[in-house]
Protein backbone atom coordinates (compact mmCIF):
# COMPACT_ATOMS: atom_id res chain seq x y z
CA UNK A 1 0.00 0.00 0.00
CA UNK A 2 2.79 2.35 0.77
CA UNK A 3 4.22 1.78 -2.71
CA UNK A 4 1.18 1.91 -4.55
CA UNK A 5 0.34 5.95 -2.70
CA UNK A 6 3.03 7.57 -4.87
CA UNK A 7 3.10 5.73 -7.70
CA UNK A 8 2.62 7.93 -10.91
CA UNK A 9 4.27 10.91 -9.20
CA UNK A 10 7.47 9.86 -8.92
CA UNK A 11 9.04 10.77 -12.27
CA UNK A 12 11.97 8.38 -13.67
CA UNK A 13 12.05 7.28 -9.93
CA UNK A 14 10.48 4.18 -8.53
CA UNK A 15 7.52 4.47 -6.26
CA UNK A 16 8.78 2.56 -3.23
CA UNK A 17 7.27 1.48 0.42
CA UNK A 18 8.99 1.04 3.23
CA UNK A 19 7.54 -0.11 6.72
CA UNK A 20 10.01 -0.28 9.94
CA UNK A 21 8.68 -2.84 12.70
CA UNK A 22 10.01 -3.21 16.43
CA UNK A 23 9.20 -6.12 19.15
CA UNK A 24 5.94 -7.05 16.69
CA UNK A 25 4.96 -2.89 16.41
CA UNK A 26 5.10 -0.50 13.17
CA UNK A 27 6.83 2.10 14.07
CA UNK A 28 7.08 3.85 11.05
CA UNK A 29 6.14 4.05 7.42
CA UNK A 30 6.79 5.88 4.02
CA UNK A 31 6.79 6.28 0.55
CA UNK A 32 8.63 7.77 -2.25
CA UNK A 33 7.94 11.63 -1.92
CA UNK A 34 6.69 13.65 -4.96
CA UNK A 35 9.04 13.20 -8.09
CA UNK A 36 11.13 11.08 -6.46
CA UNK A 37 12.54 12.94 -3.09
CA UNK A 38 12.89 12.02 -0.10
CA UNK A 39 13.14 7.99 -0.75
CA UNK A 40 10.34 5.96 0.88
CA UNK A 41 13.50 4.75 3.44
CA UNK A 42 14.17 8.55 4.26
CA UNK A 43 10.66 9.13 5.03
CA UNK A 44 10.01 6.07 6.99
CA UNK A 45 13.32 7.06 9.46
CA UNK A 46 12.23 10.65 9.79
CA UNK A 47 8.55 8.99 10.55
CA UNK A 48 9.84 7.47 13.19
CA UNK A 49 9.29 8.81 16.59
CA UNK A 50 11.45 5.75 18.34
CA UNK A 51 14.91 4.42 18.67
CA UNK A 52 15.53 1.90 15.32
CA UNK A 53 18.41 0.54 17.21
CA UNK A 54 17.62 -3.69 16.45
CA UNK A 55 14.22 -2.95 14.67
CA UNK A 56 13.55 -4.43 11.09
CA UNK A 57 13.06 -2.31 7.73
CA UNK A 58 10.82 -3.97 4.81
CA UNK A 59 11.40 -2.58 1.52
CA UNK A 60 9.60 -3.12 -1.74
CA UNK A 61 12.29 -3.05 -3.64
CA UNK A 62 16.37 -2.78 -2.97
CA UNK A 63 17.60 0.57 -0.83
CA UNK A 64 19.83 2.61 -3.10
CA UNK A 65 23.56 2.93 -3.04
CA UNK A 66 24.13 5.68 -4.80
CA UNK A 67 24.73 9.61 -4.41
CA UNK A 68 21.68 11.63 -6.35
CA UNK A 69 19.82 14.38 -5.52
CA UNK A 70 19.79 12.40 -2.06
CA UNK A 71 22.01 10.49 0.30
CA UNK A 72 22.50 6.83 -0.14
CA UNK A 73 19.65 5.18 1.68
CA UNK A 74 22.20 2.39 2.73
CA UNK A 75 24.33 4.69 4.76
CA UNK A 76 20.88 6.12 6.66
CA UNK A 77 19.72 2.26 7.15
CA UNK A 78 23.38 1.85 8.85
CA UNK A 79 23.59 5.00 10.90
CA UNK A 80 20.58 3.96 12.23
CA UNK A 81 21.34 1.09 13.60
CA UNK A 82 18.87 -0.94 12.02
CA UNK A 83 19.36 -4.74 12.65
CA UNK A 84 17.54 -6.56 9.90
CA UNK A 85 16.50 -5.52 5.92
CA UNK A 86 13.93 -7.87 4.12
CA UNK A 87 13.42 -5.78 0.29
CA UNK A 88 11.32 -7.67 -2.42
CA UNK A 89 13.59 -7.19 -5.54
CA UNK A 90 17.05 -6.12 -6.97
CA UNK A 91 16.98 -2.36 -8.32
CA UNK A 92 17.57 -2.72 -11.99
CA UNK A 93 19.20 1.03 -11.48
CA UNK A 94 22.90 0.15 -12.39
CA UNK A 95 24.25 2.55 -9.85
CA UNK A 96 22.60 0.01 -6.97
CA UNK A 97 22.02 -3.09 -8.67
CA UNK A 98 22.91 -5.78 -6.20
CA UNK A 99 25.25 -3.64 -4.12
CA UNK A 100 23.35 -2.87 -0.80
CA UNK A 101 23.67 -6.94 0.53
CA UNK A 102 27.28 -6.54 0.93
CA UNK A 103 27.34 -2.99 2.88
CA UNK A 104 24.66 -4.34 5.37
CA UNK A 105 26.44 -7.29 5.79
CA UNK A 106 29.72 -5.69 6.43
CA UNK A 107 27.85 -3.41 9.38
CA UNK A 108 26.25 -6.67 10.98
CA UNK A 109 22.84 -5.69 9.46
CA UNK A 110 20.95 -9.10 8.19
CA UNK A 111 19.74 -9.10 4.51
CA UNK A 112 16.86 -10.75 3.87
CA UNK A 113 15.54 -10.63 -0.69
CA UNK A 114 12.81 -11.78 -2.84
CA UNK A 115 9.93 -10.81 -0.58
CA UNK A 116 7.00 -11.82 -2.53
CA UNK A 117 9.35 -10.86 -5.75
CA UNK A 118 6.59 -12.29 -8.51
CA UNK A 119 3.96 -9.96 -6.81
CA UNK A 120 6.54 -6.80 -6.98
CA UNK A 121 8.31 -7.34 -10.24
CA UNK A 122 4.80 -7.11 -11.88
CA UNK A 123 4.50 -3.82 -9.90
CA UNK A 124 7.79 -2.41 -11.02
CA UNK A 125 7.54 -3.56 -14.85
CA UNK A 126 6.85 0.15 -16.63
CA UNK A 127 10.70 1.15 -14.02
CA UNK A 128 12.43 -1.71 -15.07
CA UNK A 129 11.12 -1.21 -18.75
CA UNK A 130 12.73 2.42 -18.80
CA UNK A 131 15.91 1.26 -16.47
CA UNK A 132 16.98 -1.64 -18.58
CA UNK A 133 15.48 -0.47 -22.30
CA UNK A 134 15.18 3.69 -21.69
CA UNK A 135 11.47 3.02 -22.79
CA UNK A 136 8.32 4.04 -21.28
CA UNK A 137 5.84 1.64 -20.70
CA UNK A 138 2.24 2.82 -22.02
CA UNK A 139 -1.42 2.23 -20.83
CA UNK A 140 -3.58 2.94 -23.35
CA UNK A 141 -7.38 3.92 -22.52
CA UNK A 142 -10.43 3.36 -24.66
CA UNK A 143 -14.26 3.90 -24.29
CA UNK A 144 -16.58 2.18 -26.28
CA UNK A 145 -20.29 1.41 -26.53
CA UNK A 146 -21.94 -2.10 -26.34
CA UNK A 147 -22.17 -1.93 -30.19
CA UNK A 148 -18.58 -1.19 -30.09
CA UNK A 149 -18.65 2.56 -31.10
CA UNK A 150 -15.86 4.99 -30.04
CA UNK A 151 -17.71 8.22 -30.14
CA UNK A 152 -21.34 9.56 -30.02
CA UNK A 153 -22.64 12.14 -32.30
CA UNK A 154 -25.91 13.20 -30.22
CA UNK A 155 -23.91 12.80 -26.61
CA UNK A 156 -20.37 13.53 -25.17
CA UNK A 157 -20.28 10.46 -22.92
CA UNK A 158 -20.44 6.66 -23.78
CA UNK A 159 -20.12 5.45 -20.78
CA UNK A 160 -21.32 6.04 -16.33
CA UNK A 161 -19.94 8.29 -14.05
CA UNK A 162 -18.22 5.77 -12.25
CA UNK A 163 -16.15 4.73 -15.47
CA UNK A 164 -15.10 7.76 -16.01
CA UNK A 165 -13.72 8.30 -12.39
CA UNK A 166 -12.06 5.25 -12.72
CA UNK A 167 -10.11 7.14 -15.57
CA UNK A 168 -9.52 10.03 -13.45
CA UNK A 169 -7.86 7.41 -11.07
CA UNK A 170 -5.52 5.88 -13.84
CA UNK A 171 -4.46 9.13 -14.69
CA UNK A 172 -3.41 9.94 -11.33
CA UNK A 173 -1.07 6.77 -11.38
CA UNK A 174 0.72 7.84 -14.69
CA UNK A 175 3.09 10.85 -15.43
CA UNK A 176 1.93 11.82 -18.34
CA UNK A 177 -1.19 11.70 -20.65
CA UNK A 178 -0.18 11.25 -25.03
CA UNK A 179 -2.69 12.27 -26.95
CA UNK A 180 -3.47 13.76 -30.05
CA UNK A 181 -4.58 17.46 -31.61
CA UNK A 182 -7.74 16.09 -33.45
CA UNK A 183 -8.36 15.00 -29.85
CA UNK A 184 -8.40 18.25 -28.57
CA UNK A 185 -9.86 19.72 -31.49
CA UNK A 186 -12.50 17.89 -31.67
CA UNK A 187 -13.47 17.28 -27.79
CA UNK A 188 -11.61 19.84 -25.87
CA UNK A 189 -10.61 17.77 -22.98
CA UNK A 190 -9.46 19.01 -19.47
CA UNK A 191 -7.06 15.47 -19.27
CA UNK A 192 -6.86 16.17 -15.28
CA UNK A 193 -7.86 14.39 -12.09
CA UNK A 194 -11.23 15.54 -11.41
CA UNK A 195 -12.36 13.53 -7.89
CA UNK A 196 -11.87 14.37 -4.69
CA UNK A 197 -8.84 13.41 -3.31
CA UNK A 198 -6.97 13.67 -6.57
CA UNK A 199 -6.82 17.19 -7.69
CA UNK A 200 -2.97 18.01 -7.26
CA UNK A 201 -2.16 14.53 -9.00
CA UNK A 202 -2.82 15.37 -12.52
CA UNK A 203 -0.22 14.05 -14.49
CA UNK A 204 1.90 16.07 -17.38
CA UNK A 205 0.24 16.34 -20.84
CA UNK A 206 2.17 15.80 -23.92
CA UNK A 207 0.32 16.12 -27.12
CA UNK A 208 0.76 15.03 -30.78
CA UNK A 209 -0.03 18.19 -33.70
CA UNK A 210 2.28 17.66 -36.99
CA UNK A 211 1.18 20.58 -38.28
CA UNK A 212 1.03 22.99 -34.81
CA UNK A 213 -3.02 23.39 -35.56
CA UNK A 214 -4.08 24.27 -32.07
CA UNK A 215 -4.61 27.67 -30.50
CA UNK A 216 -4.90 29.18 -27.24
CA UNK A 217 -8.33 28.46 -26.86
CA UNK A 218 -8.38 25.05 -25.74
CA UNK A 219 -8.31 23.95 -21.96
CA UNK A 220 -4.97 22.58 -22.51
CA UNK A 221 -3.30 25.24 -23.47
CA UNK A 222 -4.96 27.62 -20.89
CA UNK A 223 -4.15 25.16 -18.30
CA UNK A 224 -0.03 25.02 -19.41
CA UNK A 225 0.72 27.32 -17.05
CA UNK A 226 -0.14 25.31 -13.58
CA UNK A 227 0.17 21.85 -15.65
CA UNK A 228 3.54 20.52 -17.65
CA UNK A 229 2.48 20.62 -21.12
CA UNK A 230 4.45 19.89 -24.28
CA UNK A 231 3.41 20.36 -28.07
CA UNK A 232 5.48 17.83 -30.58
CA UNK A 233 5.46 18.92 -33.80
CA UNK A 234 7.14 18.84 -37.32
CA UNK A 235 5.67 21.68 -39.52
CA UNK A 236 7.59 24.77 -38.19
CA UNK A 237 5.72 28.09 -36.89
CA UNK A 238 7.89 30.42 -35.28
CA UNK A 239 5.23 32.91 -34.85
CA UNK A 240 2.84 30.04 -33.03
CA UNK A 241 5.30 28.96 -30.90
CA UNK A 242 6.44 32.17 -29.64
CA UNK A 243 2.70 33.24 -28.83
CA UNK A 244 2.05 29.66 -27.48
CA UNK A 245 5.32 29.81 -25.63
CA UNK A 246 3.62 32.84 -23.56
CA UNK A 247 1.41 30.64 -22.20
CA UNK A 248 4.31 27.90 -20.83
CA UNK A 249 3.71 25.20 -23.42
CA UNK A 250 7.14 23.16 -24.56
CA UNK A 251 7.91 22.58 -28.10
CA UNK A 252 9.85 19.40 -29.53
CA UNK A 253 10.51 19.07 -32.95
CA UNK A 254 9.81 15.46 -33.92
CA UNK A 255 10.94 13.69 -37.46
CA UNK A 256 8.18 11.92 -39.78
CA UNK A 257 7.88 8.67 -40.48
CA UNK A 258 7.57 7.48 -44.29
CA UNK A 259 3.93 7.81 -44.21
CA UNK A 260 4.13 11.53 -43.14
CA UNK A 261 3.04 11.04 -39.71
CA UNK A 262 5.11 11.88 -36.53
CA UNK A 263 7.50 8.90 -35.98
CA UNK A 264 5.95 7.02 -32.58
CA UNK A 265 9.12 5.25 -31.45
CA UNK A 266 11.06 8.52 -31.57
CA UNK A 267 8.01 10.18 -29.77
CA UNK A 268 8.60 7.77 -27.39
CA UNK A 269 12.30 7.54 -27.19
CA UNK A 270 12.06 11.68 -26.66
CA UNK A 271 9.42 11.20 -23.84
CA UNK A 272 11.81 8.72 -22.02
CA UNK A 273 14.24 11.09 -22.33
CA UNK A 274 12.15 14.09 -21.15
CA UNK A 275 12.05 11.37 -17.69
CA UNK A 276 8.48 10.21 -17.91
CA UNK A 277 8.71 6.59 -17.51
CA UNK A 278 4.43 5.75 -17.35
CA UNK A 279 2.14 7.34 -20.50
CA UNK A 280 -1.23 6.95 -20.24
CA UNK A 281 -2.54 7.43 -23.87
CA UNK A 282 -6.25 8.76 -24.07
CA UNK A 283 -6.56 9.27 -27.94
CA UNK A 284 -9.26 8.60 -30.97
CA UNK A 285 -9.08 5.62 -32.75
CA UNK A 286 -6.59 6.29 -35.46
CA UNK A 287 -3.71 6.70 -33.21
CA UNK A 288 -4.50 3.98 -30.90
CA UNK A 289 -5.20 2.16 -33.92
CA UNK A 290 -1.44 3.05 -35.46
CA UNK A 291 0.11 2.42 -31.05
CA UNK A 292 -1.45 -1.43 -30.99
CA UNK A 293 -0.55 -1.94 -34.82
CA UNK A 294 3.24 -1.26 -33.86
CA UNK A 295 3.13 -3.05 -31.27
CA UNK A 296 3.83 -0.03 -28.95
CA UNK A 297 1.06 -0.62 -26.09
CA UNK A 298 1.51 -2.35 -22.80
CA UNK A 299 -1.43 -2.35 -21.25
CA UNK A 300 -4.91 -2.05 -22.80
CA UNK A 301 -8.02 -0.62 -20.47
CA UNK A 302 -11.43 -0.88 -22.26
CA UNK A 303 -14.60 0.91 -21.01
CA UNK A 304 -17.54 -1.06 -22.95
CA UNK A 305 -20.58 0.81 -21.87
CA UNK A 306 -24.01 -1.22 -20.90
CA UNK A 307 -25.80 1.06 -23.99
CA UNK A 308 -25.95 0.69 -27.51
CA UNK A 309 -26.01 4.03 -29.65
CA UNK A 310 -26.82 2.88 -32.89
CA UNK A 311 -27.16 5.20 -35.74
CA UNK A 312 -25.00 7.69 -33.61
CA UNK A 313 -22.43 5.85 -32.95
CA UNK A 314 -19.33 6.82 -35.34
CA UNK A 315 -15.71 5.35 -35.61
CA UNK A 316 -16.49 1.46 -35.01
CA UNK A 317 -13.67 -0.08 -32.85
CA UNK A 318 -14.64 -4.01 -34.26
CA UNK A 319 -11.77 -4.02 -36.55
CA UNK A 320 -8.88 -2.49 -34.79
CA UNK A 321 -10.06 -5.55 -32.08
CA UNK A 322 -10.17 -8.21 -34.09
CA UNK A 323 -6.58 -6.84 -36.03
CA UNK A 324 -4.50 -6.03 -33.15
CA UNK A 325 -5.93 -7.50 -29.50
CA UNK A 326 -7.56 -11.05 -30.60
CA UNK A 327 -4.58 -12.80 -31.01
CA UNK A 328 -2.17 -10.95 -28.46
CA UNK A 329 -4.79 -10.06 -25.67
CA UNK A 330 -3.96 -11.44 -21.86
CA UNK A 331 -6.66 -10.74 -20.01
CA UNK A 332 -6.06 -9.08 -16.18
CA UNK A 333 -9.17 -7.51 -15.20
CA UNK A 334 -12.71 -7.76 -15.86
CA UNK A 335 -14.15 -5.36 -13.42
CA UNK A 336 -18.20 -4.10 -13.51
CA UNK A 337 -18.67 -1.01 -13.00
CA UNK A 338 -22.83 -0.43 -12.43
CA UNK A 339 -23.50 -1.92 -15.77
CA UNK A 340 -20.59 -0.33 -17.53
CA UNK A 341 -17.56 -3.17 -17.80
CA UNK A 342 -13.80 -2.59 -17.76
CA UNK A 343 -11.66 -5.23 -19.32
CA UNK A 344 -7.99 -4.63 -18.84
CA UNK A 345 -5.83 -6.53 -20.95
CA UNK A 346 -1.66 -6.98 -20.56
CA UNK A 347 -0.27 -7.07 -24.51
CA UNK A 348 3.60 -7.60 -23.65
Amino acid sequence: MQAKKAIGNTKMNPSVGCVIVKKNKIIGVGSTGFNGIPHAEHNAINFCKENLNKASMYITLEPCSNYGKTPPCVNKIINNNVKKVSFSIKDPDIRSFNKCAKKFKENGILVKKNILSNDIKNFYKSYINYKKQQKTFVTAKLAISKDHFTKNSKNKWITNSFSRGRVHIMRSINDCILTSSKTILEDDPSFNCRIKGFEKRNPSIIILDKNLKLSSKYRVIKQAKKTNTYILFNKLNKKKIKYMKGFKVKFVKIPLNIDGNLDLNIVLSKIARLGFSRVFLESGIKLMSSFLKMNLVNDFKLFISKDKINKNGLYSFNKMNILYLKNKKYKIENINLLGDKLLSYRIK
